[in-house]
């Protein structure tokens, strides 16, 4: 009987703690958000969660341990320190982050993504001032003759899907008559793969990307052009739904101008600052 009261004992014991365990999860509060003191609100308390889409080094990559770093994220932290939280970073499809789907669903607060402003996504997503002038390259193995658009016709040209990259190229590709057969990679690291081993012969992307993956590769891929497309990043929020969000970010980009700071994070993931 002592034997058989002690399973009873043991197994209501058992039932107690599973009964104060679902208890305690149950009253856990649900994190719905937060407001922080200067009226900003956040898809979670205490976080300003970003969407990006990796890798686009030098704009945001995974370190050697796995964190995520880069000039993008360097920016935003200044922005999350203003509001005296910290930044968690979300990696998504950039199809997502362009459309403005990951900030309408709540998926983060702001978009980092190495993102050109256009017209066309100003529709459905709010940008706040330009954070960096960018180019689009031309990238090639090294050794190849390539010098122009013109000289690829009939040849297999790689692009990241969905970026301005792929837009110029279709456009010039229409204008000038060309016959280049243009690939469309889900992101920059499969372009990058395809034309280390030869299944495309050359790549367009945005200039310090493919400067950054020359540094890395010496001697295998040489940017051979560039071609100034006007274009300059942002970053983002929801559309109308997060202006106190914006104008922090933007106070934050302004005061990092005005005190040096942001040429010293350019310098660190870009180079040298281009003199104005």
């Amino acid at each position: 009987m002592e034997r058989l009261r002690g399973i009873r004992r043991g197994t209501a014991l058992t039932v107690g703690a599973l009964l104060l365990a679902f208890g305690a999860a149950a009253c856990a509060k649900e994190d719905t958000g937060g407001t922080t003191d200067s009226g900003v609100k956040l898809v979670h308390a205490g976080k300003l969660t970003t969407c990006t889409h990796l890798p686009y080094s030098p704009f945001q990559s995974k370190d050697a341990s796995g964190k995520v770093v880069g000039f993008d994220v360097d920016l935003i932290d200044l922005a999350a320190k203003k509001l005296g939280v910290t930044q968690e970073i979300v990696d998504t499809p950039f199809e997502g982050i362009k459309s403005g789907a990951d900030l309408n669903s709540g998926k983060c607060d702001v978009a980092a993504a190495g993102m050109t402003i256009t017209d066309e996504r100003k529709k459905v997503i709010d940008f706040t001032d330009p954070y960096f002038d960018a180019t689009q390259a031309l990238a090639v193995p090294a050794g190849k003759p390539y010098k122009t658009l013109a000289d690829l016709s009939g040849k297999r040209l790689g692009v990241q899907g969905a970026t301005t990259g792929e837009d110029y190229v279709k456009q010039q590709n229409d204008q000038q008559g060309l016959k280049i057969t243009i690939v469309s990679y889900k992101d920059l690291g499969s372009a990058q793969q395809a034309l280390a081993t030869g299944q495309i012969e050359a790549a367009v992307g945005d200039l310090p990307v493919w400067n950054e993956y020359v540094r890395a590769n010496p001697g295998k891929v040489v940017v051979a052009n560039g071609f100034d497309t006007g274009e300059q990043y942002g970053f983002a929020v929801r559309k109308g739904g997060n202006p106190e969000l914006l104008k922090t970010i933007n106070e934050a980009l302004a005061a990092a101008r005005a005190d040096g700071s942001y040429d010293k994070i350019y310098e660190k993931w870009i180079g040298a600052k281009p003199a104005s």
